[in-house]
């Protein structure tokens, strides 16, 4: 929401009935529209809401036909087929995509405010003149039992379904959301239309536009869309209530994963209840950030787990409030204990001001930030409705978050989260199991300012004063391109230690300090880059620049979080062997490129890590860590001229090295391997074709990005041949990787076992297609709209904004090289697509990298 100020969350102001700025209206037949202008970007989210959800689905509860409905309704209409309506949004300069909950089945289209008129129409459209024809629906009830499959073999989906399959016995919640496959594979195509008839009347959905619109225009093309669709009788649906748990439960299951995977939940009121916010606040000082308790006492002093969090799930029926931890499987049962540890401490001791203070500033930057761009306001327009048909509910509910005292806290701990209401359920590797034990309109839009200091630090800064925020981007070159095999996962290594300790501050009191004025601070380590990342409320904006400049030049590197960073960092390159397309891409990189550049893992390997040093990390950070290396990005609520003298005054003793860091220039390999499979314990199979790219810096670049567009979406060749038509694949696409030196271009598809060689086939046919006869005209311009109108959307996140320009800076583009890629992007032609599929897409160039079941 726009004009927000911390001053605007008064816990004792009386919250006015409707946003400022939205218009409610109900129609005859119920349908009820709901829109909110803002100007502040080009930009229009349109939302339809269904009110219906799986625990919605009667007699077929279980079957996932909320999801199978999601699946069809992009399909076609009765007015436009499926490929069409992808097209039209893509000719739109959007794009499109759904989900399905428990209790909502949501459609959305992003558009510039040029597609608005579109995006409504396509809703319009597929709410209530779906075509849903009987041979689409059996070809995608195969793709969505391929998509089931695909749970199984993700642990932290599988651990999550299993965790309210234990936690609820009666409740439809304990169901998954996507349906089983013994109850899916029996749904007919008659009852999947039966259940679109009866759930999308007007009376059972709502419509949510948010954006640069004018609301009368978009009241009234709905109002005339529906024009003919009467009111429609809604069976009386009454749902099973959860009996109260009298005894704690625990399951624990094996499964071939690499880490183990915990929850442990407790049942909570519904969200309207007044205890709610007390619960929200506790988690976040249980489980929120590197300063809470879970992070400072489990992870980090007794290095139990590699990751803990505390959560609360409040659905409009009772929900959960949980902790989440990732373990090595030795550790579980301690763990565990340990996290329960941590909470019984809120029994007996309170907590203290400040850390309350910080929780509850927290919560309320987390809830703004969601508003950022007009996608999240319509979502927090929708949710508000759907809860409480109160659009301002959320509002209602950040002030009761700022009543929550120490006592409630207390209180509510005693009262929801005691032991025998305890649900624990736990995804442990093979093998692993242990023995069972006992609104104001805001200022114009400012342009960058760059200012190179005398160190040859360049800064850049730009004023948006429509939310509180701050946000830095502190960008170094490095990456992959500054490793070596013997030294590869530095990079990533080198960046989290920078928050690990200062010479004047702990990591506790890095993460106290960015999280007690409601900010974050975090880093990074890429492909070609490195940095520090932060985020504030403008009035802490001294607080924020000092905390960014004490990580990157007073560092410590402290040995024992060296140490059980290195362990994290090993349990993550473990983690990815679960990930299948994750595998597959490193492998065909490694292919490619060969143990240099590209062709090495960002997090490393275990031989690597094994041997590193913080004397490697500190030689590093001394070449690296320089300001003539260094671009960094201040966007949001300041004003240009105090920043740079604020920034002149912090760097001022931060002085440029004798030389400047060294990047490497990757060579391809004379020996690749074009052909590797890898067999695994799952039930997927994935396929990844490889073919050695170009650099950032190329004209190519642009034809290329347009090639993977073309074979990525809904209404690409790839998809509607390869899942579309022959039904081989789940999901299917490309990825142009354009480095700072010469990347890859990769085509890649998930599959049944059985299919790979087909999906080769076919993949490698088109990549022909398109060396003989490139893109079609219509391709070309629909492929231009979607890229060009996608970057529009994405320029509403200030904080994507300023690191994307930042980069471009730090690579030698200069920060407006953003600014000039729709141009560039327009202006490339069908020869240029065609002679660049020629040039990149070669057979006798490729590598395969396939993982498939054992």
């Amino acid at each position: 929401m726009t004009g927000f100020t911390i001053a605007t969350f008064d816990a004792s102001r009386e919250v006015p009935s409707i946003p400022p700025g939205v218009q409610v209206t109900r129609l005859d037949n119920g349908l009820v529209i709901i829109v909110r202008e803002d100007h502040n970007a080009p930009v229009v989210s349109a939302q339809a809401w269904c009110m219906a959800g799986s625990i919605h689905e009667g007699k077929w509860l279980g079957a996932g036909l909320s999801h199978a409905l999601e699946h069809m309704l992009f399909k076609g209409t009765t007015n436009r087929p499926g490929s069409r309506i992808d097209q039209e949004v893509q000719e739109a300069g959007g794009y499109m995509n759904a989900y399905t909950s428990f209790d909502r089945t949501v459609y959305h289209i992003d558009v510039p405010n040029t597609g608005a008129r579109v995006a409504v129409d396509i809703l319009c459209d597929i709410m209530q003149h779906a075509s849903l024809p009987p041979d689409e629906i059996e070809k995608e009830k195969q793709v969505i039992l391929r998509e089931m499959d695909m749970n199984v073999d993700d642990p932290v989906r599988r651990a999550s379904r299993r965790l309210f399959e234990t936690a609820y016995t009666r409740s439809p919640y304990r169901h998954t959301v996507i349906g089983y496959p013994d109850i899916f594979s029996e749904i007919k195509s008659d009852d999947i239309l039966a259940y679109y008839l009866e759930k999308y009347a007007p009376n059972n959905i709502f419509f949510v536009v948010a954006g640069d619109i004018q609301p009368e225009a978009v009241i009234g093309q709905i109002r005339e869309a529906y024009s003919g669709n009467k009111a429609r009788p809604l069976p009386s649906l009454v749902l099973p209530e959860e009996p109260r748990q009298t005894a704690s439960r625990e399951i624990i299951e094996e499964a071939p994963v690499e880490l183990g995977y915990f929850h442990i939940a407790w049942h909570i009121p519904e969200l309207r209840h007044a205890d709610i916010p007390a619960l929200d606040v506790l988690a976040v000082v249980l489980g929120n950030g590197r300063s809470s308790r879970l992070y400072r006492e489990v992870r980090e002093k007794q290095a139990l787990v590699h990751s803990a969090d505390a959560w609360t799930y409040s659905p409009g029926a009772p929900g959960l409030f949980g902790m989440s931890a990732t373990v090595d499987a030795d550790k579980f049962p301690t763990a565990r204990d340990a996290l329960l540890a941590e909470l019984s401490k809120f029994r007996t001791n309170l907590v203290t001001p400040e850390e309350l203070s910080k929780a509850v500033k927290q919560f309320l930057s987390a809830t703004l930030a969601s508003r950022k761009t007009m996608q999240g306001q319509a979502q927090d327009l929708g949710g508000s409705w759907l809860a409480a048909n109160d659009l301002n509910f959320s509002e209602r509910y950040l002030s009761a978050v700022r009543r929550v005292t120490a006592d409630d806290l207390q209180r509510v701990c005693k009262t929801y989260l005691h032991p025998e209401g305890r649900t624990v359920y736990a995804l442990l590797p093979t093998g692993s199991v242990p023995v069972p034990q006992a609104s104001e309109s805001p200022a114009p839009e400012q342009a960058v300012r760059k200012f190179t200091l005398p160190n040859g630090l360049r800064l850049l800064v730009k004023e948006d004063h429509r939310l509180p925020f701050v946000e830095f981007r502190t960008v170094f070159r490095g990456g992959v391109l500054a490793e070596r095999e013997a030294n590869s996962g530095i990079t990533q290594m080198t960046g989290k230690l920078l928050l690990k300790g200062t010479t004047s501050r702990s990591a506790e009191v890095i993460a106290e300090t960015s999280e007690s004025v409601g900010g974050s601070i975090d880093s990074y380590g890429g492909n070609n880059s490195f940095g520090v990342n932060a985020e504030v409320l403008s009035p802490d904006f001294a607080v924020g620049l000092d905390l960014v400049m004490d990580v990157l030049l007073n560092p410590v590197f402290p040995e024992n979080a060296f140490e059980r960073e290195r362990e994290v960092q090993v349990a993550t390159l473990r983690a990815q062997e679960d990930q299948l397309l994750q595998c597959a891409v490193r492998t065909m990189r490694r292919n490619l490129f060969g143990p240099q550049g590209y062709g090495l893992d960002p997090l490393g390997t275990e031989a690597s890590l094994a041997q590193m040093k913080t004397a490697d990390l500190r030689r590093f950070h001394r070449e690296f860590v320089e300001p003539r290396n260094c671009v960094l990005a201040i966007y949001g609520d300041v004003q240009a001229e105090l920043v740079r003298v604020a920034v002149e005054n912090a760097v001022s003793q931060w002085h440029p090295g004798k030389a400047e860091p060294a990047i490497a220039r990757q060579t391809t390999p004379q020996e690749r391997c074009a052909r590797n499979v890898e067999k695994k314990d799952k039930k997927q199979a994935v396929l990844v074709i490889g073919f050695p790219g170009t650099s950032m810096e190329s004209p190519d670049r642009f034809a290329l990005e347009l090639l993977q567009e073309a074979c990525s979406d809904l209404g690409s060749r790839l998809f509607l041949r390869v899942r579309e038509k022959l039904g081989l694949a789940y999901y299917v696409g490309a990825q142009n990787f354009a480095g700072v030196t010469p990347g890859y271009f990769a085509f890649y598809a998930g599959t049944a076992p059985e299919k790979l060689d087909e999906v080769e086939t076919e993949i490698l046919r088109e990549a022909e297609l398109l060396r003989d006869e490139g893109l079609t005209e219509q391709e070309l311009r629909r492929t231009k709209a979607k890229l060009i109108g996608q970057r529009k959307i994405a320029r509403q996140d200030l904080g994507s904004l300023a690191m994307g320009q930042a980069l471009d800076e730090l690579f030698g583009f200069g920060y407006d090289f953003g600014d000039q890629q729709d141009a560039k992007l327009e202006a490339v032609t069908l020869e240029q697509v065609k002679a660049a599929a020629q040039k990149y897409l070669r057979h006798d160039a490729g590598v395969v990298s396939i993982i498939s079941p054992e």
